[in-house]
């Protein structure tokens, strides 16, 4: 037996993660791109100041948002060292 409130609520959350993932996927594109760009150009593959400017400006959306800026935080942050991790491959070829 189906609740059929429940099923809608898990049915917009499955919505949700569907958007979620092309979007990260997207991101990644740009980024890899990014990567690619930063190496050829033998820049570095971090920024520590555009990395703490994305920080503020992500944590004062959540705020705004009524989203709880720690986990931003935390997700950005995640975010942010995988896409180091790119950078860093593609300086080294």
């Amino acid at each position: 037996m189906t609740d059929p409130t429940l099923e809608r609520y898990r049915q917009s959350i499955d919505n949700i993660d569907a958007a979620l993932v092309f979007m990260l996927a997207e991101r990644f594109k740009v980024t890899q791109a990014v990567g690619r760009y930063k190496a050829e150009s033998q820049l570095p593959p971090a920024d520590p100041g555009r990395e703490e400017a994305q920080i503020a400006r992500l944590r004062g959306l959540a705020e705004q948002a009524q989203l709880d800026p720690e986990f931003s935080e935390k997700f950005l942050r995640f975010i942010i060292d995988e896409v180091i991790r790119h950078h860093e491959r593609a300086q080294r070829g």
